[in-house]
């Protein structure tokens, strides 16, 4: 039976309840120059994105200038923090999880779309630094989610296969991306379904797969 060694998460959505975070900054950006996005895009179109990839969507789609991408940009990142230091704080069912984890062993690290000091900072605010290895941001890697790169890049310095790794995601691009990477997937609805004995019973499921895909493969 192959072992998980190592749970790999994403962060909005997963181990922080920031999707309201970043809908509400970007919007406030973006209403400067008279524009919106719905929730229902943000939810199924955006959802999971990193700022700069909405807004080259919102340049094809919707003609929003290409030169005010990076004022757009700093702003939204401002008033993300500006959220973050007023909301973010330690949730004692992700800080037990992620403690046990640690405990238990398990390599923990962090891949989000987000950028470097976002991440750094919700971490830092919701406690659960201490518990990770490392983290990776979009300014990690060259083509964020839904492309693989970040998960291939967090397995490769955890020195682990694909099949040793359980990523725990919950949106489309996400997913994509983790399915994509090899490894083992934890697909989850919010920041609700990632609790300690959620967690456990899919490394037991990514466990058993495996080895009954290896058990099929050696019958005759």
């Amino acid at each position: 039976m192959s072992k998980i060694q190592a749970i790999i998460f994403d962060m909005d959505g997963v181990l922080i309840e920031a999707k309201d975070w970043h809908y509400h900054a970007l919007n406030k950006a973006l209403a400067h120059f008279g524009m919106q996005i719905s929730r229902y895009d943000h939810v199924s179109t955006y959802d999971g994105l990193p700022t700069r990839k909405k807004l080259e969507m919102l340049s094809l789609e919707r003609g929003l200038p290409k030169k005010l991408h990076g004022f757009i940009n700093d702003l939204k990142q401002q008033y993300t923090l500006e959220i973050v230091y007023a909301e973010c704080k330690p949730v004692f069912q992700q800080l037990y999880a992620l403690a046990h984890l640690r405990n238990s062993g398990y390599k923990i690290a962090v891949c989000s779309n987000s950028i470097r000091k976002t991440i750094e900072i919700m971490m830092e605010r919701a406690g659960l630094a201490e518990y990770l290895d490392f983290f990776l941001s979009n300014q990690d890697v060259k083509q964020p989610k839904p492309h693989p790169e970040i998960y291939l890049k967090a397995i490769e310095r955890l020195g682990l296969h694909p099949q040793s790794c359980l990523i725990v995601e919950d949106n489309i691009n996400g997913i994509q991306a983790a399915v994509a990477s090899g490894a083992h997937v934890m697909k989850v609805t919010g920041v609700e379904d990632v609790n300690l004995s959620n967690i456990q019973k899919a490394i037991r499921d990514a466990e058993r797969s495996h080895a009954e895909k290896i058990e099929f493969a050696a019958t005759p």
